[in-house]
């Protein structure tokens, strides 16, 4: 066996415990759930990828493949949420069950925190990961007509403007290049659309003002790097899940995208869970959830 494949396989059965630890919320994802070893026997890891390297920063993702399919797949890309000041890839992993459940493959992306480089970063980091995904293509068996953003809070931020940056913005300086890379939806979990909101006024939060930290030019980043800053008629189908009562990401953020998109003529949804905190909800509203997520890439022929 490969050196790389042995990495793979400890770091499988480590990803695997941490399943077992968040699993409560991703077993209510589908009907029916494969035990977690079965769900490890059937998929390889490929960890700590690097897709990039930015001040002095090496950037890595892992990739999550099925074992025994060889042909191209729907492809998820996660971006986790930590109000782009902490977090890890490895820490929601459990997100990725879903997917991996219906024979997709996966790629799990970090970037960089606030505590290493300020806005737009993070930005520039997730949209380099995207261009690796379609470059990475043939290699990885991708399905570049099935690729879908996703992420919570500021992942949910990060997996919009990914998805709806248009081509050739300074943004994607960091790692310029020609591909297209236009997604096939964004599935976005209480992201922040509107950053310049949460930095002063009643919805400041201080996750968003550590971010831009003392840029003379916060206000300009701040509207560079806002999803709603590129809303028009020809971005990719989005669909948002916000709880009404979120503490942390106001749920203003949800509708003033809604209302956006809506008269930009842009296909969307939102899924509003009635009383939900950020994050907090039930298990009946998880469920709920995933059956309008699917819902909505069948409508859009992600899936079948």
């Amino acid at each position: 066996m490969k050196k790389s494949s042995l990495i793979g396989v400890f770091a499988k059965h480590i990803y695997l415990l941490a399943f077992v630890l968040t699993l409560s919320i991703a077993t209510l994802a589908q009907e029916t759930t494969p035990t977690l070893l079965q769900i490890g026997d059937r998929y390889w890891m490929q960890p700590d990828v690097v897709y990039a390297t930015a001040n002095n920063t090496q950037l890595k993702l892992d990739i999550w493949y099925p074992r025994d399919n060889p042909e191209p797949t729907p492809t998820v890309v996660f971006i986790h949420g930590g109000g782009w000041v902490f977090g890890t890839k490895e820490g929601a992993v459990y997100q990725l069950l879903p997917y991996l459940e219906r024979g997709w493959r996966a790629v799990n992306v970090e970037y960089r925190m606030a505590g290493n480089s300020l806005a737009p970063a993070a930005v520039e980091d997730v949209r380099c990961a995207v261009r690796w995904v379609f470059r990475n293509a043939k290699q990885w068996k991708f399905d570049t007509s099935k690729i879908v953003l996703t992420g919570q809070s500021a992942g949910g931020h990060l997996s919009l403007i990914a998805g709806m940056l248009p081509k050739g913005t300074p943004i994607d300086n960091q790692c310029y290049g020609d591909e297209d890379l236009k997604v096939a939806a964004i599935v976005n979990w209480y992201g922040i659309t509107d950053v310049n909101d949460l930095l002063q006024g009643p919805n400041l939060k201080n996750y968003a003002v550590m971010w831009m930290g003392s840029q003379a030019n916060a206000e300009k980043i701040a509207h560079q790097v806002s999803p709603l800053t590129y809303v028009r008629s020809d971005l990719p189908p989005i669909i948002t899940i916000h709880g009404n009562k979120d503490s942390v990401v106001p749920y203003s953020q949800a509708t003033r995208l809604n209302d956006a998109l809506d008269k930009a003529h842009a296909p969307n949804k939102l899924v509003t869970i009635k009383g939900g905190d950020h994050g907090m909800f039930t298990q009946e509203q998880y469920k709920m959830s995933y059956s309008e997520i699917w819902a909505f890439l069948r409508e859009h022929k992600v899936i079948n």
